[in-house]
């Protein structure tokens, strides 16, 4: 209307029942308000408001952009996450912005009119494989292999899990693992459980574990548990004195954090590059939980299933298994690596001493000894009793109370790798 026939101000108010100055102010600014009118890009919306934390929605639109510019999936939780994270660093009074808050800042800048990165199909070929080809390699040149990391969770089934009756989430746990491209540093495994509170992990000094425990919804990790664990790496790299480069997938439980320590590159999701854990890592992993699983069944220690803290301490033993050199393959195999090659890597590589319990040991299932057989027959009244050789019971027994007490009181989680070790130096013995 104003581009038509030259109407007057006072004409214009009548018409659409406004006063003149209003109609003024709009001609004033007729530039912006068609600037905002186009990003906001519903065209409904007949009032701009401005919402009482300015500053914050400001740089809460700042850092979607820059989100978006990556590719990260972003939803209502992760914005959620952000604009408590960006309200602490301004220093904003409580209360703190929370599901409505995040629910109105979507519909005042539009958000849910945005088309969604599933929808984005083919367009987005080009540009992973520009990156797979150009980006990437600039990348690891940049870093040394023992510098280059991947993360990514894989999920694990309890002992506890009956198939005829389905699975739910407390039947699982998800396990985030964490390498680098030679094999040297694998970081401690972090396990996402449904319960909050164990009752087997009263008593654990948690600290001092060669694992972690939290607990989320569904045993799912979630955007808050993760930007925890990457603070935890990015303080471990810091003690280092190492920069480092995470690749990891992007997903809404993925949030972006800018790290001093820890430069993050998401995966694009069109690329053909697969994940380094999915060429064999995890995989790896458990086959070594489930050996060990099954040796714990056949060792019959007279307490049923494994609980929770019997299995994050298999996991953390099976994580130990896994090989630097077939870490190390499945990077190059992924071409996540500098000398990266097209050798590729079996998805269940074993080592051989993990790939299957023997017969023999199969056999011996149901035959552990229940006691002492006695002491032995004509002592000599003099003499002091001869100990009889423990049964394998009472040894797994002793063991369980030295893995308990190191629990309690241990200062270091290097010390459960002695214990390991030892249990699996008796597991040798028994079974030889």
């Amino acid at each position: 209307m104003l581009e038509g026939p030259k109407v007057s101000q006072s004409e214009l108010a009548k018409r659409f029942g406004v006063s003149q100055p209003q109609i003024c102010r709009i001609i004033k600014n007729k530039e912006r308000i068609l600037s905002e009118w186009h990003r906001n890009g519903d065209p409904e919306r007949k009032r701009k408001r401005e919402g009482k934390d300015a500053g914050l929605e400001a740089a809460l639109l700042r850092w979607l952009e820059g989100a978006r510019a990556t590719d990260l999936p972003v939803g209502s939780s992760l914005l959620q996450l952000k604009a408590k994270h960006l309200a602490k660093a301004l220093c904003q009074p409580d209360p703190q912005p929370n599901a409505g808050w995040v629910a109105r800042f979507e519909t005042c800048h539009n958000l849910p009119f945005q088309k969604p990165l599933a929808e984005k199909g083919d367009t987005e070929q080009p540009m992973a494989e520009h990156w797979a080809g150009t980006v990437l390699p600039g990348l690891l040149r940049s870093y040394a292999p023992s510098e280059i990391y991947a993360c990514g969770e894989t999920e694990v089934l309890l002992p506890a899990t009956s198939p005829s009756k389905g699975e739910s989430a407390s039947d699982r746990l998800t396990v985030l693992l964490c390498a680098n491209a030679d094999g040297s540093k694998k970081v401690l495994l972090r396990a996402v459980g449904e319960s909050p509170q164990p009752p087997c992990l009263r008593g654990v000094n948690l600290g001092q574990m060669p694992w972690s425990y939290r607990a989320g919804s569904r045993a799912a990790m979630t955007a808050l548990l993760f930007t925890e664990w990457l603070q935890e790496f990015n303080e471990g790299a810091q003690r280092r004195g190492k920069s480092v480069l995470l690749f990891l997938a992007k997903h809404e439980a993925h949030p972006y954090l800018q790290l001093p320590n820890v430069r993050m590159v998401f995966i694009p999701l069109a690329t053909a590059l697969a994940h380094p854990m999915d060429r064999g890592i995890a995989s790896d992993l458990k086959g070594h939980y489930r050996c060990r699983l099954l040796r714990w069944q056949l060792a019959e220690r007279g307490t049923g299933e494994p609980t929770l803290l019997d299995v994050l301490h298999m996991l953390a033993q099976s994580w130990g298994d896994v090989q630097p050199g077939l870490i190390a393959s499945c990077f190059r195999a992924a071409g996540f690596s500098p000398d990266a090659s097209s050798e590729a890597v079996a998805p269940n590589l074993l080592s051989r001493d993990h790939r299957a319990l023997t017969d023999e040991e199969s056999e011996r299932n149901g035959e552990l000894a229940d006691g002492d057989k006695g002491m032995a027959e004509d002592e000599d009244m003099g003499e002091p009793a001869v100990q009889p050789c423990p049964s394998e019971r009472k040894v797994w027994g002793s063991l369980a109370t030295l893995r308990r007490y190191l629990e309690c009181r241990a200062t270091s989680p290097d010390l459960f790798q002695a214990f390991y070790e030892l249990e699996d130096t008796v597991h040798m013995v028994s079974s030889g």
